[in-house]
């Protein structure tokens, strides 16, 4: 495991020098975002660096025709000008010709709070899932940020990486791509839960224990392929699932953990997501996630009500 980085910010850059070390056959193509973060490995890299400005449908592009020839690009910028204004170019140029690759978004859900929609993206993890010849992840921590890199740069799929810039503060020492982490023991209920809402589900899970019940707490990093054992044998314990995570339904973290718990009998079932509008409010990361109710606060009536 690489060493512990204390924040986001830090980590990004890090990954990539480390995956730039490994094979000098890594190129990183950035919208004008973590450009001057990324000047260590520019520096160093000269003919591997390129800054294409806001034209992230040619970003992409320009990803795929350097996977095309033989190299493994790494593309970087905002959430939805990747996963939803640039579409038609991961549909075509990436996954119709079934090329490897990677995308590293910022943003998160709405972790650009104070610029509006615009800026927030909802239903990334689950559009890009959705095509064949994709991987999706959900790194919200450091040290996973890099291992995850680390592991999959090289994949022959389009690897999608959602970056939160919040970090749900745990330190894990083994990061497995495409494997939930448990991180807490229990038999009273499963909380599923993916992204800086790891806080709030152990948060939780305490209150929880106040109440007299534990709380099997799994976290997620990969959405595609999904870890449908780990959540099966919870759920095959516990009978009781709850599932919180930054995304709309469809398509997301609820959904998959749904589909694959249709077999468990008498199985009682709840989420926390994000609803299916626009959020329109603006101010900090917590202003926002406070007020779409992703407190423990908030959550405990609905995880009692399973009870």
């Amino acid at each position: 495991m690489t060493d512990t980085v204390l924040d986001m910010k830090s980590a990004f850059p890090k990954a990539i020098e480390s995956v730039g070390k490994l094979n000098n056959k890594v190129v990183v193509v950035v919208g004008d975002i973590g450009h001057f973060a990324m000047q260590g490995f520019a520096k160093d890299n000269p003919n591997r660096y390129y800054n294409l400005g806001i034209l992230e449908p040619t970003l992409v592009s320009v990803c795929a025709g350097l996977a095309k020839e033989g190299l493994i690009p790494i593309g970087h910028t905002i959430a939805p000008f990747i996963a939803e204004r640039s579409l038609e170019q991961i549909k075509l140029d990436f996954c119709y010709q079934a090329l490897g690759g990677n995308l590293i978004t910022v943003g998160s859900a709405f972790d650009y709070s104070t610029l509006g929609c615009t800026h927030h993206c909802y239903t990334d993890l689950g559009i890009l899932g959705s095509y064949p010849n994709t991987e999706v992840c959900y790194p919200s921590s450091p040290n996973e940020l890099i291992a995850l890199l680390e592991q999959k740069y090289n994949s022959p799929f389009l690897t999608y990486f959602r970056m939160s810039r919040t970090s749900h503060g745990e330190i894990f020492e083994n990061v497995e791509f495409g494997k939930i982490i448990q991180v807490r023991t229990g038999e009273s209920i499963t909380l599923l839960v993916s992204g800086p809402q790891l806080k709030t589900a152990l948060v939780l899970a305490e209150a929880l224990e106040q109440e007299g019940m534990s709380a099997d707490v799994l976290y997620c990093h990969t959405y595609k392929p999904f870890d449908e054992e780990a959540v099966q044998n919870s759920i095959a314990k516990t009978g009781k699932l709850f599932v919180i995570e930054e995304h709309v339904y469809n398509g997301g973290l609820a959904s998959l953990a749904l589909r694959c718990s249709r077999n468990t009998p008498s199985l009682s079932f709840d989420c926390h997501c994000i609803p299916d509008k626009f959020i329109r409010n603006y101010g900090s990361y917590s202003d926002i996630a406070d007020g779409l109710g992703f407190s423990a606060e908030s959550l405990l009536p609905k995880v009692m009500a399973l009870f």
